[in-house]
């Protein structure tokens, strides 16, 4: 064998090695990846249209909030607000990267900066990062599989969620726990920079709503005030409705009822 033969040998040897030592871990974050886009899709839809109820609720008091929310991918999304009175009218419209504020009391639009989105979204334990969506779990995190657990007779994966260099993202890590066979987020922890737990997000009442097993109840809990809480119910919800980007204009968030 030439010394260049032996080379060549020795080179390819250690390419192999390389692909059998990384390729689980290849594979395991490619695996994690298509979950996280199953489970997106399915809260998603390519459209959707939904009326909700949120209880926002405190050891002396609680409010209750009713609104529809409308959207189309991941660009696009309003939400408006029908009751109580005092409240009623007011929207937000999601657009590309863009965030406003309709507030019909004062007959004003608010644009949102991105250092509004970990804001609480209406006095709630919710971010209006996680009402609008501003960012995306599907592209603005490194997604990581950790392994299996059983969760309410659930056998789960767990999955772990890192933003991506540059991302704006609210979130220092999420940990998400979804069920293998129908792609169910069953919980979700969020964490700050610092990898200290923020709000636990515990999702239940499983429901076929148009035609898909999903979470009906989403229940908020910060880690700080574990005796407050907001829950969100979706009390009905249409996917892949007819809808277009027209409708997700700032002269619709105005007038819509």
């Amino acid at each position: 064998m030439t010394n260049q033969t032996g080379y060549n040998f020795i080179f390819m040897k250690a390419i192999f090695c390389l692909f059998f030592l990384f390729a689980p871990l290849l594979l395991a974050a490619q695996d994690a990846t298509e979950i996280i886009k199953k489970v997106d899709q399915k809260m998603r839809g390519k459209s959707s249209s939904s009326n909700m109820t949120m209880k926002i609720i405190r050891p002396d008091w609680s409010r209750e909030i009713s609104m529809k929310g409308w959207s189309l991918g991941t660009d696009y999304s309003l939400i408006l607000i029908t009751s109580p009175a005092r409240d009623q009218g007011t929207a937000f419209l999601k657009r590309d990267k863009e965030i406003w504020n309709w507030q019909p009391t004062i007959d004003r639009v608010v644009k949102l900066p991105p250092s509004m989105m970990s804001q609480s979204w209406m006095g709630s334990d919710f971010t209006n990062d996680d009402l609008v969506k501003e960012s995306s779990v599907v592209f603005d995190y490194n997604h990581f599989l950790k392994g299996d657990t059983t969760i309410n007779n659930y056998d789960c994966w767990k999955l772990e969620l890192v933003p991506k260099e540059g991302a704006a993202v609210v979130w220092g890590a999420i940990e998400l726990f979804v069920s293998k066979e129908d792609y169910i987020e069953l919980l979700i922890r969020y964490y700050d920079e610092d990898d200290f737990l923020v709000n636990t997000m515990v999702l239940s009442d499983i429901k076929e709503m148009d035609g898909r097993l999903i979470p009906s109840k989403m229940d908020m809990i910060p880690a700080e005030d574990p005796d407050q809480r907001t829950v969100i119910i979706y009390n009905d919800i249409d996917f892949d409705i007819d809808i277009n980007e027209s409708f997700f204009s700032i002269q619709k968030m105005k007038r819509i009822r």
